[in-house]
């Protein structure tokens, strides 16, 4: 019974030797992956952060936010795919099979999986070519919001109403893009066919005058008004245009801020505003009306 004991440990000893020196390999081979990820993560941190020190343009530093983002995304599936080749290699599976059967395989995903592809290449190039960047307003697909993330996969929006739209890049055919450099706040006046045009626009230029002394206002605002005059003769209203440079994303609460304070400044001159109304007129010799 002795000699069986030590006949069988000599026989199992060095599998079990064997065994545990490939279990000691494969678990290093995830802790070095593991730990070369979060290098790598740190290492990118460290340079998006030093890149965002240099950049004072607030467009540029959300671009080199958005591209650290895929850049770690990249990274860790670069990493992972690695780490997996080694352990399979590890536990004798032959890589050569694998690769073959994944390039069949990879294939016909290929031809099944068409606007995946498509989702990720025109994602590449959206970031390549900085359409969108995390923090812009954009309208994509019909769709207006505030791009809250870029991905290789999708853009995601979230409108003014709180609604978060996904959009598949492959989807994407045009962007506007309504945050980039500058913009303009357009505003048009309604005003009745019997006011001066003359003094309207004058009146115009006085709140474009008082909405620049305003502190709140005045740093967002990069030119002076530029009048286009009368743009549209309607029924019963005409309609009289101008705009203002500004900073592109608050081109909406300063078109705001303006027609609040033409609104009181056409009150206080007594310049009308047209509404629809409806006179009724009867007729004294029919009982029935």
């Amino acid at each position: 019974m002795k000699e069986f004991f030590m006949t069988y440990w000599q026989d199992v000893l060095p599998y079990l030797g064997q065994s545990l020196l490939i279990a000691v390999r494969m678990f290093l081979i995830v802790v070095v992956s593991w730990q070369l990820v979060r290098l790598i993560h740190l290492a990118i941190n460290r340079l998006r952060l030093r890149l965002t020190k240099k950049f004072k343009d607030a467009e540029a530093v959300k671009r080199v936010e958005t591209l650290g983002r895929v850049l770690r995304y990249v990274i860790t599936v670069v990493v992972s795919l690695w780490a997996g080749m080694l352990l399979l290699s590890e536990i004798g599976v032959s890589l050569a099979p694998v690769l073959g059967a994944a390039g069949v395989v990879g294939l016909a995903v290929g031809f099944g999986a068409q606007s995946l592809v498509k989702d990720y290449f025109t994602g590449f190039f959206l970031l390549l070519e900085d359409q969108v960047r995390q923090g812009d307003v954009v309208k994509i697909d019909g769709h207006t919001g505030l791009v809250e993330s870029v991905t290789l996969r999708y853009v995601r929006l979230r409108d003014y109403f709180g609604d978060v739209y996904f959009i598949p890049n492959s989807q994407i055919a045009s962007v506007v893009n309504m945050t980039r450099g500058f913009s303009y706040a357009v505003m048009d006046a309604r005003v009745s066919y019997r006011e001066n045009i003359d003094k309207v626009i004058e009146v115009m230029h006085d709140v474009s005058r008082s909405l620049r002394k305003n502190p709140e206002f005045s740093k967002h605002i990069l030119d002076d008004l530029e009048m286009a005059g009368v743009n549209e003769l309607a029924d019963s209203v005409v309609f009289v245009r101008a705009r203002l440079k500004c900073v592109a994303i608050e081109k909406w609460s300063i078109q705001r801020e303006f027609l609040k304070c033409l609104k009181v400044a056409f009150d206080r001159e007594k310049i009308e505003v047209p509404f629809p109304h409806m006179t009724l007129v009867t007729d004294p010799s029919n009982p029935r009306l």
